[in-house]
């Protein structure tokens, strides 16, 4: 129960990384899916 966050905050890293990939906007889709890579590291 308590990695509820912080597993909300990396789905939401990749749907914005699909979200700006999808519109072609390869930096930011890099960028997101770096965030959402970063974060599961630091939490599991």
């Amino acid at each position: 129960m308590e990695k509820i966050f912080p597993i909300t905050l990396i789905v939401l890293d990749f749907i914005a990384a699909c979200v700006y990939g999808y519109q072609g906007d390869v930096r930011h889709a890099v960028y997101w899916m770096s965030a959402g890579v970063l974060t599961i590291c630091v939490t599991f």
